[in-house]
């Protein structure tokens, strides 16, 4: 899409923006931080707890069984909110925070706390800074947010690669291309669902339920971009 033609869309939509957009907006960023919190009490608390952690991670049935499950009730999710009720669809994200949660605590036998810490706070601070600068710009991010997802695409794929070469270099690569691409998605996500819910007639269900997928789509960010600057905050520790 051309520059003028976006902003005429921009304006347009800005425009008619209805009543319900910041509702709908408020919730997309209250679902994803609450979603955030149970992850991270879930993560600590399966990491303070050295049977439930050893069941976890010992346990190759259960390790992959909650692996597989994630990935289930993403793709559900996100692929029959439509049908799901609204109560159905949070307490299925809610799950999903749990379930993610308890997978992630291994980041804690893997890297100190103080680091950890640090690198959350540093995640914040970038995802805020390119979070806002997509919801405010005038500039269609449609392209960039396509090669960001062409991106995303290439480090599953390298990632895949570096299972069999166990290449330090090449992870630490993959890690900084990680890094870029979900700045680039949490942009484009931002404006996408900025635009979405400027649309919104009412804050009925059904748009409460496209601003709990919006969530979602932010958390994914979130915690994407997290495990990436780990990645690479962590080898000076």
């Amino acid at each position: 899409m051309e520059l003028q033609e976006f902003e005429r869309v921009v304006n347009a939509k800005e425009g008619y923006a209805s009543l319900a957009f910041p509702k709908l907006m408020r919730k997309v960023y209250v679902w994803m931080t609450l979603a955030l919190l149970i992850t991270g009490i879930t993560a600590y608390g399966v990491a303070i707890s050295p049977s439930l952690a050893l069941t976890i991670f010992q346990t190759p049935v259960l390790f992959w069984g909650l692996i597989i499950g994630e990935f289930a009730l993403v793709m559900g999710i996100s692929a029959f909110i439509s049908r799901l009720s609204l109560t159905t669809a949070t307490l299925l994200f809610i799950l999903y925070s749990v379930v993610n949660g308890a997978t992630l605590s291994c980041i804690f036998f893997a890297y100190p706390t103080a680091v950890i810490a640090k690198v959350f706070f540093i995640t914040s601070a970038t995802f805020a800074v390119t979070a806002i600068a997509g919801y405010t710009t005038r500039r269609d991010l449609s392209r960039m947010g396509g090669i960001a997802f062409m991106g995303l695409v290439g480090i599953i794929v390298a990632t895949l690669v570096n299972l069999f070469l166990h290449s330090s270099g090449l992870d630490l690569i993959i890690s900084y291309i990680g890094v870029a691409v979900f700045v680039g998605l949490t942009a484009w996500d931002s404006q996408r669902i900025k635009m979405m819910l400027a649309q919104a007639p009412d804050a009925g269900e059904q748009m409460q339920k496209m601003a709990l997928l919006g969530a979602l789509e932010l958390y994914l960010d979130f915690i994407n971009l997290f495990l990436y600057l780990l990645r690479i905050f962590g080898r000076n520790d």
